[in-house]
């Protein structure tokens, strides 16, 4: 295995996953009472960025649905998210019995979004699968330690920290949604 491949590789995935940039997302969600499972959300999350590593262009042609319709899709949630951030809404309702996060919106689109599957799809034709999917791994154990120490992380900021981040990150959350739209809708018509 060539490791200063895999140590790209994993890089750019890191990047994309942003799961850093996802905090103030996490801590909201909790402090909404939400329950995040952090192993059940990595490896829903793992799961996921797999298939979409060996199959996602089948899967995708299966349904009719090229990347930059996918990516726009992505966009949109991601949009959505960031609204909740800034303007301190609820647009994602939980049936009332479920009390978890750990899948949606957590493991999907905030971490195997739209973003990590077609970066994934890109990086195939770059890098081996192997490095791609130890990657894939590497980023899975970080995000485990990140979603495992959000508590942790949200008591250091504090109510006032956490609020500024929330913003902050909702901001940018809209930032890359309006970026993810605006070029994946480019590409669409360009065609």
């Amino acid at each position: 295995m060539n490791f200063k491949e895999l140590f790209s590789v994993t890089l750019i995935l890191f990047s994309v996953i942003d799961i850093v940039g996802s905090l103030p997302v996490i801590i909201n969600m909790k402090k909404k009472g939400i329950e995040i499972e952090s192993a059940k959300a990595s490896f829903v999350a793992l799961i996921i960025m797999t298939i979409f590593l060996y199959g996602g262009q089948s899967i995708l042609k299966l349904f009719g649905v090229d990347i930059p319709s996918f990516a726009v899709a992505g966009a949109i949630i991601i949009f959505l998210i960031g609204l909740e951030m800034i303007l301190n809404i609820r647009i994602f309702h939980n049936p009332p019995d479920a009390k978890s996060g750990s899948i949606v919106p957590i493991a999907f689109p905030l971490i195997a979004g739209a973003g990590s599957m077609t970066t994934i799809i890109s990086l195939k034709a770059q890098y081996s699968v192997l490095s791609i999917q130890m990657a894939i791994i590497l980023n899975m154990v970080f995000v485990y330690l990140i979603l495992r120490s959000s508590n942790w992380i949200g008591k250091k900021l504090g109510n006032g920290g956490a609020q500024i981040l929330q913003k902050v990150f909702g901001i940018i959350l809209l930032s890359i949604a309006i970026k993810l739209f605006k070029e994946n809708l480019t590409v669409g018509f360009v065609k």
